[in-house]
């Protein structure tokens, strides 16, 4: 009976469409791709031969020699696909580092298909697998080890499912799990009905299954660069951290994108974005580094690199950078992006997702070099990097054991001509770390939601010290307290406040609250609420930061403020001409609306000096004292008011 090719020829056009599908939609990058074409490149191969085969098988008139090639080569490169299986599911998982270390995993992996290799090898002189007489072909006494050869790695890959399942979608476990019943069921028909050559069909079949399901482009690729895209990003990344696998991410931060973007059309910085990506592969290329690229919004890259090519990381990343310090051309226009690029070294540097997200979104801010490739711990320091690792741990820790602490640094007024308030300034000192600075705790505790807790404490510690014996020998007029982002709007802060100070029996004209311009920005419904409710009822408000330039003087007018506050930056560039210029005329301007002044940073007496004639309130800095314990600020105001202890 002849064997039908009909299966065959649907199988060859199927693997040919999805080869080109495969290519076409860029999923060509990544050792999961690499991987999945590779499989795809196999069975084509597997193909071509199983329809010489079967030509030959049919004509009844082939020669011993092409009958053994034809066969031969169709049972190799077919019973190669079951190890690809199995290495298709260790890189979807991303275990290759795992793969590497263990010698016993080698040898389960290409042990059987060697034997498998040197058995078709052997069979050639012996025909213990196959032979071939009067011009056909039939299956010979040892045909059996190679089904059990594939056996062997279906039920491998099928463990390797199960041990890594956590590192992948359910959708994609049920897809590639999909692969070895249909496989089964397809050897089981060509078994018994030899006729029937549905082995590749079923094969084809089932990668059009996974990639209808698995590799799907649309949900990991960027469509403006090609580049993989966040989802795809995280994803890989997080897997790579769960798995303890040791790699090296080249972050790149466009410092100006907003600029470049706002001078752009769409199609213009779509351009510019493209550009970018090129330079990326064209750096990974020249380096022959296997990287995975991925673009994820405004201006930011990731190069995410095995350490296999920890040589080459540095070179790599200097070549980028000095590509992209060049002008860049987009449709005549020169555009001068300001690159910066840090190399992250994980686990040793970052060994979790959220932290390297935290850092990755500003490390630019914080050592501002665009001229040469910065590594990540030279941020920091070694120990200040472990303290931002494990900020949100120092946080809960501190909360639990009570390791906040408010200090107080005074304000001196320029009319009564002495100390009349003090801001209260939160401090953490943790067991192991010691100081952790407020610009690095305050962050994190706003984004994990800590700061509602840490800003009760705050709000009652102060209202208890105010309501002290201690406090009222001191002549102070009020505390200021600061308020985040989060909390002003929170929707029952003005309640939290009034129920504090109500709880200690203080009036509201004892605290002043601080807010920020960032604050002010946001122009919430819920803040402005807060701060309407708590004005109405007696409590005064400053704006912090004034001079930062996230507000805008509508905000600032439509605002019930007591007290603006300027910022730093207008002390030290006081020594500017111009910028006098511009402290003269603000001064004028706020007190022309019936507004305080505070001025902070001070620290000589020359500062002191100008300040005071140019008519500002309140003088606050290190030139009278940094914050300091309860205990220390109640015998500094002591001392300086002349007051007993």
């Amino acid at each position: 009976m002849d064997k039908l090719i009909q299966f065959d020829l649907c199988a060859l056009i199927l693997l040919i469409v999805l080869l080109f599908s495969t290519i076409l939609r860029k999923m060509t990058h990544g050792s999961s791709n690499a991987m999945f074409l590779c499989i795809l490149s196999t069975m084509l191969l597997s193909v071509g031969f199983n329809i010489w085969a079967v030509l030959l098988d049919n004509s009844g008139t082939a020669g011993a020699a092409s009958l053994y090639a034809a066969h031969t080569g169709y049972l190799l490169f077919h019973n190669l696909t079951t190890p690809m299986y199995v290495l298709y599911v260790i890189s979807l998982a991303d275990t290759w580092h795992k793969l590497k270390k263990s010698l016993v995993q080698k040898i389960m992996l290409v042990a059987p298909y060697t034997f498998l290799f040197m058995l078709l090898i052997y069979n050639l002189f012996t025909g213990s697998v196959f032979s071939v007489s009067n011009h056909e072909y039939h299956r010979a006494d040892l045909f059996f080890l190679l089904y059990i050869i594939a056996a062997y790695y279906m039920v491998l890959g099928l463990v390797y499912l199960y041990i890594y399942r956590k590192y992948l979608t359910t959708l994609k476990i049920i897809s590639i799990s999909a692969m070895a019943p249909m496989m089964i069921i397809a050897i089981i028909i060509q078994y018994f009905c030899p006729a029937f050559v549905v082995e590749m069909f079923t094969g084809a079949l089932s990668l059009l299954i996974v990639t209808m399901t698995t590799q799907r482009p649309e949900e990991i690729i960027d469509a403006r660069t090609g580049l993989g895209n966040y989802n795809a990003y995280a994803d890989n990344v997080k897997r790579s951290f769960a798995t303890g696998k040791s790699f090296s991410i080249i972050m790149l931060n466009i410092g100006n994108f907003a600029s470049i973007q706002s001078m752009l059309t769409y199609d213009s910085t779509v351009a510019f974005l493209r550009t970018i990506a090129q330079e990326i592969e064209n750096t990974s290329r020249y380096h022959r580094i296997h990287a995975d690229a991925y673009y994820l919004d405004r201006g930011r890259f990731r190069i995410v690199v095995e350490r296999s090519y920890s040589d080459k990381i540095n070179a790599a990343a200097s070549m980028l950078l000095t590509a992209l310090k060049s002008n860049i051309s987009i449709n005549n226009l020169s555009i001068d992006a300001i690159p910066h690029i840090c190399i992250v070294n994980c686990p040793e540097d970052v060994k979790d997702f959220t932290t390297l997200t935290s850092f990755g979104g500003n490390f630019h801010e914080r050592k501002r070099e665009s001229d040469r490739v910065i590594m990540a711990s030279e941020l920091f320091g070694q120990e200040k990097f472990n303290m931002a690792n494990n900020i949100d741990i120092i946080i809960e820790r501190a909360i639990a054991n009570h390791k906040f602490k408010v200090y107080y640094q005074p304000i001196y007024s320029v009319e009564k001509g002495k100390f009349s308030t003090a801001e209260a300034l939160l401090r953490l000192i943790d067991d192991e770390y010691g100081f952790v600075p407020p610009d690095m705790f305050i962050p994190a505790a706003e984004k994990s939601g800590a700061i509602h807790k840490i800003g009760d404490f705050v709000l009652d510690d102060v209202c208890r010290f105010i309501a002290s014996d201690e406090f009222k020998k001191l002549g102070l007029d009020y505390i200021e307290i600061n308020l985040s982002v989060a909390q002003c709007m929170h929707g029952d802060l003005a309640d939290k406040v009034l129920k504090t100070l109500d709880k200690y029996n203080l009036s509201t004209d004892k605290i002043n609250l601080e807010i920020t311009e960032t604050a002010v920005s946001f122009g919430q419904n819920a803040m402005r609420n807060n701060l309407d409710k708590l004005s109405e009822a007696g409590v005064s408000f400053s704006l912090d930061d004034y001079g930062t330039g996230y507000s805008n003087m509508k905000r600032v007018v439509q605002l019930p403020l007591k007290i603006v506050k300027l910022d730093k930056s207008f002390v030290d560039e006081q020594n500017n001409p111009k910028m006098w210029i511009v402290l003269q005329n603000t001064v004028k301007m706020l007190k022309d609306m019936n507004m305080e002044i505070v001025v902070e940073g001070i620290e000589t007496e020359k500062m002191v000096e100008q300040f005071t004639e140019l008519n500002c309130d309140y003088i606050q800095g290190y030139y009278y004292s940094k914050p300091i314990p309860e205990e220390q600020f109640v015998e500094f105001i002591c001392k300086a008011h002349d007051v007993a202890v």
